[in-house]
């Protein structure tokens, strides 16, 4: 049986897209936000963030504005591990310079390398189709052709079954999806593909559009049935902790969203902002928020109904 190649993930979603095609026994490192499936939290970390814990959504913003502004990266690979590690393949991605490990943060790492470099793969998703061949490109620089296209298959099956599912239910929910709370962003990119697909319809972005800035008067007048935050980066419990700026504007409790408790914590962290496998259950989220599933199968790690949340 052939060597599974050495692969480093510097991204989570690159992370899941390694397993889900069968090179977890590869992976020889990762980034610091990888952390699933849980084994890979044993893999020696190549990478550090500039932002201090425990800003606000507003802070972080205005932190990283000043990083770019000097011309720096938000982010710090240790290049010495990752030459130690001799990695065969290193995922990363091009697509948000805010967001992850970009091929620029990696130069200072493979301009001396000793010996044959690593092939690099950097991902920039727009959409779903966008996964799926970064899917294929992991299987076809690795030699697992097959697996992706298998795990391809099963996650397109698992989408379908649900749309079809939601189809079933008729109506369709408009949904405001917010990917940043200080200052307001729109969710863009796959996000609208995933509301579509589970029954909803997607306000402020197209499928494939990067999420937008949105101004709080277009959201009072889109006066959404459902409201689901889903911040970049943030678990549920950090985007309860940081609502405030959204939650004490005048005219919030008027929103029929809020008057009728369909306003939902997502956790944009592990599903949503992840352009991999779970993509698949980021659908399933959203179609339980629509459906007002409570007690659903993602309840409470997934999703929750803000108006469950003690004062």
């Amino acid at each position: 049986m052939t060597a599974l190649p050495r692969v480093v993930s510097l991204l989570p979603s690159a992370t899941e897209i390694a397993v889900a095609v069968g090179l977890g026994d590869g992976l020889v490192g990762r980034s610091h936000e990888c952390d699933f499936p849980p084994f890979v939290a044993a893999l020696p970390v190549c990478t550090s963030t500039k932002l201090e814990k425990g800003l606000t959504s507003l802070q972080i913003d205005d932190r990283v504005q000043e990083i770019v502004r000097q011309g720096l990266s938000v982010y710090e690979v240790d290049a010495p591990l990752l030459r130690s590690l001799r990695p065969d393949v290193i995922l990363t991605q091009s697509q948000c310079a805010v967001c992850a490990v970009t091929p620029r943060d990696l130069e200072e790492a493979l301009s001396d390398w000793t010996g044959t470099a690593p092939v690099l793969l950097s991902f920039a998703p727009d959409a779903l189709g966008d996964v799926w061949g970064d899917l294929r490109s992991v299987g076809a620089a690795t030699g697992r052709e097959a697996a992706a296209e298998s795990a391809v298959a099963q996650l397109q099956d698992r989408l379908e079954t649900l749309r079809a599912k939601s189809a079933a239910r008729g109506s369709r929910p408009t949904v405001a999806a917010i990917e940043w709370i200080d200052p307001l962003m729109a969710a863009g990119n796959w996000v609208p593909e995933l509301i579509e697909i589970a029954g909803g319809t997607p306000l402020f972005a197209a499928p494939g559009q990067h999420s937008p800035w949105l101004d709080w008067d277009a959201l009072v007048a889109a006066d959404s049935d459902l409201i689901v935050m889903m911040p970049c980066g943030y678990q549920i419990p950090q985007t309860l902790g940081d609502l405030a700026p959204l939650i004490s504007r005048p005219g919030w409790r008027d929103l029929t969203a809020v008057r009728k408790g369909r306003v939902f914590v997502a956790d944009g962290h592990h599903y949503f902002n992840r352009p991999g496998p779970r993509l698949v259950e980021s659908a399933q989220i959203i179609a339980e928020t629509i459906a007002a599933m409570d007690g659903g199968t993602h309840e409470g790690m997934g999703w929750r109904r803000l108006e469950s949340v003690p004062a």
